[in-house]
């Protein structure tokens, strides 16, 4: 199986930090993504997190259960996180989980916090 690169990175805009991410996000990569999103709320940057996950073309259970996770922890300080953009067969996946029902998905990253939510 080839190996696909996972890409993180993070700016803070504002009130709340943009975690770009893009590739597959699964069992080999969610790892980097865990570890940019635990500095990001560790970090004392923010507690509002927006995940880009624009270029994002695979999330499995995994790379779900880093999101909530990290949602979870966004939560306990008083913040939240919300996936931006992502790809239909991201969409789907949240859809067919649930899991669009816990997360706030917005069309943007700078909609955050401002009613950008398309659910």
């Amino acid at each position: 199986m080839p190996h696909v690169e996972l890409k993180v990175s993070s700016q803070t805009q504002g009130d709340h930090t943009v975690v770009t991410v893009s590739g597959e996000i699964d069992l080999y990569t969610a790892t980097r993504l865990q570890g940019e999103l635990t500095a990001v709320l560790d970090g004392g940057r923010a507690v509002r997190v927006v995940v880009d996950m624009s270029e994002v073309d695979f999330c499995d259970s995994t790379g779900m259960n880093v999101l909530l996770s990290a949602l979870k922890r966004a939560r306990e300080h008083g913040g939240g996180l919300d996936l931006a953009s992502p790809r239909p067969a991201v969409r789907k996946i949240l859809q067919v989980t649930g899991l669009d029902s816990v997360f706030t998905v917005i069309d943007g990253t700078s909609a955050a916090g401002e009613g950008g939510a398309v659910r």
